[in-house]
């Protein structure tokens, strides 16, 4: 018997407030269509791959308890804030500085450049690694869908964290590949293109912004 399954009341709820937090717009998922606009739909399905990832490190951090303790040391969450903070701002330069982020592939294809696939999923890695809202929401949310009683209490926030990743993949690729379609409209008119680029960036610095203002609890 699989004791470290939830119940399935608590499958389902959870799978709704996944779905609701998935479907919140946020700094991977400003990368996630980014990087599809930019160089198509493998890349921005790498970006999803590498921000899985990172969930799937912050998972095993929560079930271990060093999210908590970044969470609750002042230094350690600064320190987490900061990086994040430099790291988003860093992608919003490179937009407009560079002016290669949001390139449709063709436009690529005639000197421009195109982000590789690995760099895309380092991108999608470091997105999530250096966000200290993942930290607070692994430390506060899985936690409410298992009791602290529970002898199978650490197994079933990993088995949730895990769960998270993959219920979240489908409206996540669907996004992707719908983005994919509207590249079209970008290769017709590298206007838009541009105008992507200060969107994105811009957004990827009001995320910088929010994360610095983070309070751990």
């Amino acid at each position: 018997m699989l004791t470290f399954l939830p119940d399935l009341p608590v499958i389902l709820a959870f799978t709704l407030a996944a779905w609701l937090l998935a479907a919140t717009p946020g700094p991977d998922m400003t990368l996630f269509l980014a990087r599809t606009l930019s160089s198509g739909r493998a890349a921005g399905l790498m970006s999803l791959a590498g921000a899985s990832t990172g969930t799937m490190v912050h998972t095993a951090l929560a079930v271990l308890g060093v999210s908590a303790i970044i969470a609750a040391s002042a230094t350690a969450f600064t320190v987490l804030k900061l990086a994040g903070a430099a790291y988003l701002l860093w992608l919003a330069v490179e937009a407009l500085w560079k002016g290669s982020s949001f390139t449709p592939p063709d436009q690529a294809k005639k000197g421009r450049r195109v982000v590789s696939l690995k760099r895309a999923f380092m991108a999608g890695i470091g997105i999530n690694l250096l966000n200290p809202k993942i930290v607070l929401f692994f430390m506060t949310f899985l936690p409410q869908f298992v009791s602290v009683d529970d002898p199978q209490a650490a197994q079933k926030m990993a088995f949730l964290g895990l769960y998270f990743v993959v219920v979240c993949a489908p409206p996540l690729v669907v996004l992707i590949f719908a983005a994919e379609k509207f590249s079209a409209a970008l290769s017709r008119n590298p206007r838009i293109g541009r105008i992507i680029d200060y969107l994105f960036a811009s957004v990827f610095a009001v995320f910088a912004v929010r994360i610095l203002f983070e309070e751990g609890r």
